[in-house]
């Protein structure tokens, strides 16, 4: 009796050799690390633009929010009573019907707090800012400033 036996696709193997081959393991890696080295690099750009987008979104939500306050109060919250106003009462407010929001004053989607200022520079309304990835005024790309009074 032999040490050799025949596949069904006519390949002869040694009773020893029936595992998968170093060739074939290397073949298998280079093919997922060049999936990866495509795939990445794109699902990352969607990533960052998922999260300006939630920053336009989150922005949107405050100005509908600061609209009611002024309906109700007459103005818009001070930049020292900033949006927490929206969740609670500034002392001296009368007409205040709040919570404007149905939540605390999240963090922009890359962990940094919102930048509110009232008056603001750019027309009658408050001025909402979150400073993209880097948490610096200015910069371009995932580190540009998300703004109330610019939409896109």
């Amino acid at each position: 009796m032999s040490n050799k036996e025949q596949n069904g696709n006519g390949v002869i193997r040694s009773r020893g050799e029936a595992g998968i081959t170093l060739i074939e393991m290397l073949v298998v890696v280079t093919i997922i690390a060049l999936f990866a080295g495509l795939v990445v690099p794109r699902m990352l750009r969607r990533t960052d633009t998922a999260r300006i987008t939630a920053a336009r979104a989150q922005i949107n939500a405050f100005m509908t929010a600061l609209g009611a306050y002024k309906l109700d109060t007459g103005t818009f919250p001070t930049t020292e009573q900033g949006l927490q106003a929206l969740r609670v009462r500034p002392e001296g407010v009368s007409q205040w019907q709040g919570p404007y929001l149905p939540q605390d004053i999240p963090l922009d989607p890359w962990g940094h707090p919102y930048v509110y200022k009232y008056p603001g520079e750019h027309g009658d309304e408050p001025d909402i800012i979150s400073y993209g990835a880097d948490g610096q005024p200015g910069g371009e790309g995932i580190n540009a400033d998300i703004v109330s009074w610019k939409s896109q």
